[in-house]
């Protein structure tokens, strides 16, 4: 960044200031006489517009910082200031370096549409104001006067526009690779922890929950054959079509560790039903909110958050002793939000934990390219905010 940048509205002014002081040195040292001729003899005198253009340019400071909000008065300032250089010029000729700041400032504070006709406005006043009475300017002189401030206009806006052009291309082929990069990247991460988290979940239910509601099943069966109390029977019934469901689950969860309410009905719906049963067994009272418009989600993506939210009024039930819940489901274009909180009991949670709960829910969002936040404090209650990217189903969920 040069010297210029970001001093542009002091550098204008005092530009113009610098032109105006020695263009007055030079009227009052040179001894050049007024001009009296036509319109000039009914004008002041020169250090009185001087003084007159001094005090109009205090404001350009000002102004220049408000030139996009304040496009009317920047070009009725611009144009008295214009006058009063026109002026100046007809009392006194060296005033003619003075105009001159008219083509930097048309460039600086006019709208771009206008830059041109504040730049050509700025040469006409000046080649007007130089000709004397009766002075036949040539066609060549005034094009002269004209033309060339008109080419350096020109080229100057062409230029920034080219540049402006070439500048917004680069930004949106960024934009576009970042976004393009932003999203294989995010589908790694999210297939590799997926991935992880499937080898490693499947392979604890496999070896332990499986294989100990089979072991259950069968002295459950051996506990039946021998039993001859037929209360003692049914009740021994029932323990084992329980284990035998739990076992089906536990299959199932190993096949596709998808959870079970998200096979057939949508994530809102999904976590209302949970969150109800939930309310009823621990006898809290839960407050659910829903807001945005519910979309269907990549399934790896609406299964981490339900496991989050299950894991986290699991908790609440264990842990907190809370008498209120609260569950927000918030859509968004870009982010899934959910926040659970309660005002229970509290903890630190600096401290390490002896279970895997807090963990594993921090696992199960960064495996799908999210984040999970908890905040709680002794006797304070608990909020955990959990934020997925939208990741939209490839197919309905019906038809997965």
């Amino acid at each position: 960044m040069s010297w210029f940048d970001g001093r542009e509205r002091l550098v204008y002014p005092g530009l113009a200031y610098g032109l105006l002081a020695v263009c007055a040195i030079v009227a009052a040292v040179s001894g050049v006489p007024e001009g009296t001729a036509g319109l000039a003899r009914a004008l002041p005198s020169w250090p009185v517009l001087a003084v007159a253009a001094a005090g109009w340019l205090a404001p350009t400071a000002w102004l220049y910082a408000r030139r996009d909000s304040r496009r009317g008065l920047v070009v009725i300032h611009y144009l008295v200031l214009i006058a009063l250089a026109g002026a100046l010029i007809l009392k006194s000729a060296p005033f003619v370096v003075f105009a001159a700041i008219g083509y930097p400032l048309a460039i600086a504070l006019l709208p771009a549409r206008l830059v041109i006709a504040g730049v050509t406005l700025t040469a006409v006043v000046t080649v007007v104001a130089q000709a004397g009475p009766g002075a036949q300017s040539t066609v060549l002189t005034v094009i002269a006067g004209v033309a060339l401030p008109l080419v350096l206009a020109g080229w100057y806006v062409s230029a920034e526009h080219d540049k402006r052009r070439r500048l917004v291309e680069r930004l949106r082929a960024a934009m576009a690779e970042n976004a393009d990069l932003n999203a294989r990247l995010l589908g790694q991460a999210r297939h590799a922890g997926a991935l992880d988290e499937r080898h490693r979940v499947a392979g604890e239910i496999h070896d332990t929950v499986a294989q100990d509601l089979v072991a259950l099943i069968g002295q459950l069966d051996a506990a039946g054959r021998v039993a001859q109390d037929a209360a003692l029977r049914h009740h021994l019934d029932q323990a084992a079509e329980l284990a035998r469901r739990g076992l089906t689950e536990a299959r199932r969860s190993v096949r596709g560790l998808r959870p079970e309410p998200l096979e057939d009905t949508e994530l809102p719906e999904a976590i209302s039903r949970m969150a109800g049963s939930w309310s009823k067994a621990s006898g809290v009272a839960l407050a659910l909110e829903i807001t945005g418009t519910p979309v269907a989600l990549d399934a790896d993506v609406e299964a981490a958050l339900f496991r989050v939210a299950q894991e986290a009024l699991a908790n609440v039930a264990k842990h907190a002793k809370a008498t209120r819940a609260g569950l927000t489901l918030s859509y968004t274009d870009e982010i899934l939000l959910l926040d659970i909180r309660d005002d229970g009991a509290g903890f630190n949670p600096q401290r390490p934990a002896d279970g895997f709960g807090l963990d594993g829910m921090r696992q199960r969002a960064r495996g799908v390219g999210g984040t999970l936040e908890i905040e709680s404090e002794p006797g304070r209650g608990t909020a955990v905010a959990a934020a997925v990217p939208v990741i939209p189903a490839a197919t309905p969920h019906r038809d997965r």
